[in-house]
């Protein structure tokens, strides 16, 4: 049996405003589910980069003082090729963490492993109980780049913490882009190690498709989304609601499982994020202007030095890689991949292979290794290293390729080759990571001789393919950036790099509170077996019957069940002299209900009988008003209820109410 109850409103509160790094909450069903927590790191090209070996052109940059000479912050500000930096350790843009208190949070849902760097600023030091779920890859991918990150922090540690510029009359004062960055106070330090393992411990794996029930009032599934290893979009359902989390997914054939598309359909909210941050670059066109370019510098006798993440597009760049060595004569040529997790990551991506693509999948039973990086490391042609001390510095030989972090150019193995092969023109430097603007990224290296490539890899749906997949899952409503419901600022006149969709989507930005529509407001009841018995249903259209019950409805656990009205105990025998005892509640027979409706031509031609013949009718917008003059009263017929309006006449008020109920059955 069903049970028609209000139920709760659903809210989205939105703590972060990044497309690709969000952080949302989703209040559903007395459940608080949050949904990513990805850390901005985009911050820190605020920042001077990290050296990690001393460099007098850093050391000798001058500091900045105002033009009118009031403001000196010679010791926290650094000039450099026009720009000003921040001289301490780098800091990252957290999720809003005042708009809801996170304590009150059941769940954390990951959807992939770049959308976890945040969690240890949720789930330490806030009161935060509750469980993280999300795939094996997304956890031991994930710790790998909270691992590297902790460690390019620890390895060059900055006493000085600057915060004299934050403040907000200083601030006004500085040159851009300090001048316009925003919420200032929130930004962090990084975590430690401890904070990352106990984040962690909190973290509880599941499977694709696998669901898990919380607290019996939603389930929640993740299904594969073909972006990364692990990789998860999210569906969140109760009896009659259905949520889906879209974020960071691809349609693209690389190494992770294909993406679930079917099990979106019939969604009343979608939530979508993490769409490609480079709509008009084409994956693999980027992938062959990469090995070109890199061909290009390696046979002139320069070095190619590709900042990169230590999980996920190098995967696809190694393999691009070995397909192409034979073919552009760069077999002699060595390729050092430089990270402080860097075999743990070769490692992860071979023993992962129920998350890789079907293709990758056949050749662990071969048994070959899925990844070509496991050759190109036998043949010696791949070497990786944990830093650029220790046996890198006497192996080390040029001209080569290298591949290692940090993507902002600010701290990590990268800030040593930037110094070291930034002044000759041999060199070149490639991007492939979208997370930051390469113009920003090699602001504070300028001026710069070595060339600079531009070949953004990005493999997340695009907007042609997210309209297309919207057409097909068809949800009621969307929910999005607001980033995604305009053209981007440098290209107004692109109205294909945006979603147009009807409804249109309803957009949201950092610190937004959305009141998700819902069109069904019911929930589940169960009805106990003795209950059901004693039901007599009275049939009111041909297969349609209908019964009344009075119970007591039980809810636990959100299950509802309804159970019936307990007798009341029957009084105890007592010697005492009779006093006048407390009577137990009445249980009253509930009155009858009743069903159908009242005919107007049919309902005249019976008051006509009954002598009543002035009778003036007027349409209204739920039924008809039947004015009887001589009487002067009023029967108002409506969809779901009739009123007779009868002053000081109480027989002729029975005689209509008895006219009316002819044609009513009671239930």
């Amino acid at each position: 049996s069903r049970h028609l109850v209000l139920a709760n409103s659903v809210s989205l509160y939105c703590l972060s405003g990044h497309p690709t790094l969000p952080c949302n909450v989703l209040k559903f069903k007395s459940t608080t589910i949050m949904l990513d927590c990805g850390l901005d790191t985009t911050s820190v090209l605020n920042f001077l980069p990290l050296p990690l070996v001393h460099s007098p052109r850093l050391s000798k940059l001058p500091g900045w003082v105002s033009k009118d000479g009031t403001v000196n912050l010679e010791k926290e500000l650094k000039e450099c090729a026009g720009r000003v930096f921040v001289d301490s350790q780098p800091e990252f843009c957290l999720p809003e963490r005042e708009l809801l208190d996170l304590s009150t949070i059941d769940v954390i849902l990951i959807s992939n492993y770049h959308c976890m760097m945040a969690l240890p600023y949720i789930t330490e030091h806030t009161g935060f109980t509750g469980t993280v779920y999300a795939t094996e890859p997304t956890l031991q991918i994930g710790r790998l780049l909270m691992e590297e990150l902790v460690n390019f922090m620890e390895r060059v540690p900055k006493a000085q913490s600057a915060t004299c510029w934050k403040n907000k009359e200083i601030q006004r004062m500085l040159p851009g882009p300090l001048k316009d960055a925003v919420d200032v106070w929130t930004w962090k330090r990084c975590y430690s190690m401890q904070e990352v393992n106990s984040a962690l411990s909190k973290v509880q794996l599941v499977g694709y498709s696998q669901k898990v029930e919380l607290f019996g009032a939603v389930q929640i599934s993740p299904l594969s989304s073909g972006y990364s290893l692990g990789s998860s979009n999210w569906i969140i359902q109760s009896h009659h609601e259905k949520v889906s989390y879209v974020s960071g997914s691809s349609l693209l054939t690389t190494h992770p499982q294909p993406m679930d598309q079917s099990s979106l359909k019939n969604s009343d909210v979608l939530i979508l994020t993490g769409l490609t941050q480079m709509p008009t670059a084409n994956p693999d066109g980027m992938l062959g202007e990469f090995c070109s370019n890199l061909a290009m510098t390696i046979r002139a006798g320069g070095n190619v030095l590709v900042p990169c993440y230590s999980s996920g597009v190098i995967y696809d760049l190694l393999e691009c890689l070995y397909q192409f060595i034979e073919s552009a004569s760069l077999g002699t040529t060595p390729f050092y991949f430089i990270s402080p997790v860097a075999n743990s990551s070769l490692e992860f991506s071979q023993i992962f292979a129920e998350w890789l693509c079907h293709n990758k999948q056949t050749k662990v039973y071969l048994p070959e290794p899925p990844f070509p990086h496991a050759e190109l490391i036998q043949t010696n042609k791949l070497k990786h290293y944990p830093s650029i001390h220790g046996d890198f510095s006497s192996e080390f030989r040029q001209p080569c390729v290298v591949f290692t972090g940090h993507p902002s150019l600010r701290f990590g193995d990268v800030v040593h080759f930037m110094e070291l092969w930034g002044k000759s023109s041999l060199n070149t430097i490639i991007f492939t990571e979208p997370d930051f603007s390469y113009l920003d990224a090699l602001a504070p290296y300028q001026p710069l001789a070595m060339k600079c490539v531009y070949c953004p890899i990005d493999t997340r749906l695009n907007f042609h393919q997210v309209s297309k997949l919207l057409k097909e899952v068809q949800p009621v409503h969307v929910v999005c950036p607001e980033q995604y419901t305009q053209p981007p600022l440098t290209q107004s006149h692109r109205s294909d790099l945006m979603l147009e969709l009807q409804p249109p989507p309803m957009p949201y930005r950092r610190c937004s509170v959305l009141n998700l529509p819902f069109r069904r407001r019911y929930e589940r009841v169960y009805i106990l077996p003795e209950l059901a018995n004693s039901l007599v249903p009275s049939e009111i259209k041909p297969g349609i019957s209908v019964a009344t019950v009075s119970a007591v409805l039980h809810s636990k656990d959100n299950k509802h069940t309804l159970q019936s009205v307990p007798k009341p105990p029957p009084a105890p025998p007592t010697k005492k002299r009779k006093r006048v005892m407390e009577e137990p509640p009445v249980v009253l027979a509930p009155k009858p209900l009743l069903s159908g409706a009242v005919p107007l031509e049919a309902f005249l031609a019976t008051l006509q009988k009954h002598g009543i013949t002035e009778v003036k009718v007027e349409e209204t917008a739920d039924g008809h008003i039947l004015h009887l003059q001589a009487e002067d009263t009023l029967i108002q017929l409506e969809e779901d209820g009739t009123h007779i309006v009868c002053d000081n006449n109480e027989p002729l008020r029975t005689t209509l109410r008895d006219l009316v109920l002819r044609f009513l059955q009671k239930l």
